[in-house]
């Protein structure tokens, strides 16, 4: 039998395609995106429409936000991402899915007392609340019971100041399942229909840290984003996972089976705009990750940031792209060609930042090809608009 490599002419986008995955998304492609953070929100929404079976790998490194606290309390994987994603993607035409959604994006006010906070939350977990009354069973039986799980574990001294009502139940959920992810996220995924799969990465509890350019290492994801600290003044040299959260003790996170069968099985895998550094490069430290994607011979399609992002000071497009790749490399091997890791850059068409500036010959010479297409709407400016994202990505399947 001989292995046949069979190549297609690719419109962007691809009316015919989008048409039929729109009609059929139970049926629609893999699309395997490595990203956190809130960058792909939008593009999810969108997304669920055209296929139900995207795959979303999200980072559990975060240190910041709603989520610092059940970290520090629990020494637990971030989820904060993960119920961001999970919302994106769920059925809105699910019975009482505006109470769940509610209800995961409810925030406890920030200017409370712990006495009151604590009230509060038991009158959520008695159903005395209209933001679980409202639920019908069996989600407002499940959803007590993990709010439960959290109550119970509860330190004295945790502070509910402004904490999320989704983190909690899914804490809750972690904690009840002997500190494992994966079968609350399953749990809520059937709940509230989610139209694609959403994974934590790996199911460890560690924290990123970063190799500065003038010599110098911070530790902690939220010191790294430039939204809770200052932003960086000096470029990231490198990433590295520390079991501790105020000192580098260096720890391995290992790429589960089950997550490596889901990207072998991925029609497309995407490289997604948002936080480069935290959100998309901390998804392929783990050991396994790279070799997997190297196994699939499907397109892989690397989407640069428009705008700014203070985790790239200093970065222009094609350092962006050799960063993307040494950190593959560092995994799967300095020798493996380039594009067993990205094929494709996917730029708008008038795009003449820095982070477009990708010379024919630089791509050439890496086995990558740019494509350019209409990306960006008046009313998205500067950003991607997610339609026409979706589109194109859409088409290379």
């Amino acid at each position: 039998m001989s292995d046949l490599l069979v190549s297609r002419a690719v419109h962007i986008p691809d009316p015919l395609r989008i048409g039929r995955y729109r009609r059929a998304p139970e049926f629609g492609p893999r699309l395997l995106f490595f990203s956190g953070g809130t960058a792909l929100t939008e593009i999810s929404r969108v997304l669920k429409t055209y296929t139900h079976n995207s795959i979303h790998l999200v980072t559990p490194f975060d240190s910041g936000g709603s989520s610092a606290p059940l970290r520090h309390a629990f020494d637990m994987p971030s989820i904060g991402d993960l119920r961001s994603r999970l919302m994106a993607l769920a059925d809105e035409a699910v019975t009482a899915q505006p109470e769940i959604y509610r209800l995961f994006n409810y925030r406890l006010p920030k200017d409370g007392s712990q006495a009151d906070l604590a009230a509060r939350l038991d009158d959520i977990i008695g159903a005395n609340s209209p933001l679980v009354s409202d639920i019908p069973n069996p989600m407002r039986r499940l959803i007590r019971s993990q709010l439960e799980h959290f109550r119970d574990a509860m330190p004295a001294d945790f502070d509910l100041r402004g904490a999320s009502i989704g983190n909690l139940i899914l804490a809750g959920g972690y904690m009840g399942n002997h500190q494992h992810l994966e079968p609350i996220l399953f749990l809520f995924s059937k709940l509230v229909n989610v139209l694609g799969t959403v994974r934590a990465v790996v199911n460890t509890s560690l924290h990123l840290g970063a190799e500065l350019d003038d010599g110098s290492e911070v530790i902690g994801q939220h010191l790294l984003t430039g939204k809770e600290a200052d932003p960086l003044t000096s470029p990231i040299r490198s990433l590295f996972l520390s079991s501790q959260p105020d000192k580098r003790v260096p720890a391995e996170a290992v790429l589960r089976k089950k997550t490596q069968k889901l990207i072998a099985q991925a029609d497309l895998i995407c490289y997604p705009p948002g936080s480069f550094y935290t959100s998309l490069m901390a998804n392929l430290l783990p050991r396994g990750v790279a070799s997997a994607i190297a196994g699939n011979d499907c397109p892989k399609v690397y989407i640069p940031n428009r705008g700014e992002d203070p985790e790239q000071v200093g970065m222009n497009a094609r350092a962006a792209v050799d960063a993307l790749l040494d950190c593959l490399r560092a995994d799967k091997g300095r020798n493996t060609s380039s594009d067993k890791f990205v094929n494709f850059v996917l730029m708008d068409n008038r795009d003449k930042s820095p982070m477009a500036d990708l010379p024919e010959k630089f791509l050439k010479e890496r086995g990558i090809q740019a494509i350019r297409t209409r990306l960006v709407k008046r009313e998205s400016a500067p950003y991607y608009d997610p339609d026409l994202l979706v589109s194109a990505l859409l088409s290379l399947t």
